[in-house]
């Protein structure tokens, strides 16, 4: 299997990146469930899909919990989960508070490995790198241009679209 993805052109005018054309994921219409996913893990270890389950469940209060108390959590192979907001600008110092924050989010940093993809050699015989960053569960996904038309582009989904301006 591969991610899927779709050419897009951008079409706004105003954008420094106008008539670019960009690869965009798209999803089908069905999210895996918990249920899904403990069956799945269930198949590559040794444990029943039961207590996976009533892990899952409980994954998510575990998580409040440390956010409540100021903590990042990290899952290694995974990545680190943290809590991020936005508030609204006022004048004075002292009316800066937690009345002030609009929006809450679970922000994700994927686990990543830096990862020589070359070297070269100076003048004076010093070694110097070339890496790049991969995201660990990306690192090896595959993506194919699919041609179905019941798929469709998520729209703001805040992907990278590779350049500005684009879409996504």
């Amino acid at each position: 299997m591969s991610q899927k993805f779709k050419k897009i052109q951008n079409k706004n005018d105003e954008s420094t990146a106008f008539g670019k054309w960009f690869a965009t994921a798209v999803y089908d219409q069905h999210f895996i469930t918990t249920e899904e996913l403990a069956e799945f893990i269930q198949t590559q270890a040794s444990v029943k899909k039961s207590d996976i389950k009533a892990v899952l469940d409980e994954l998510g209060g575990a998580l409040k919990h440390f956010f409540e108390l100021g903590q990042k959590v990290k899952l290694d192979g995974i990545g680190i989960f943290k809590v991020g907001f936005s508030s609204i600008g006022v004048t004075e110092k002292d009316d800066c508070g937690a009345q002030t924050i609009t929006v809450r989010r679970v922000l994700f940093q994927p686990e990543s490995k830096r990862v020589v993809v070359g070297q070269t050699v100076n003048k004076q015989g010093k070694i110097t790198q070339k890496f790049v960053i991969a995201k660990t569960l990306v690192k090896d996904v595959v993506f194919e241009e699919t041609y179905d038309t019941s798929l469709k582009p998520e729209s703001s989904s805040g992907s990278d679209t590779g350049g500005e301006g684009g879409n996504g």
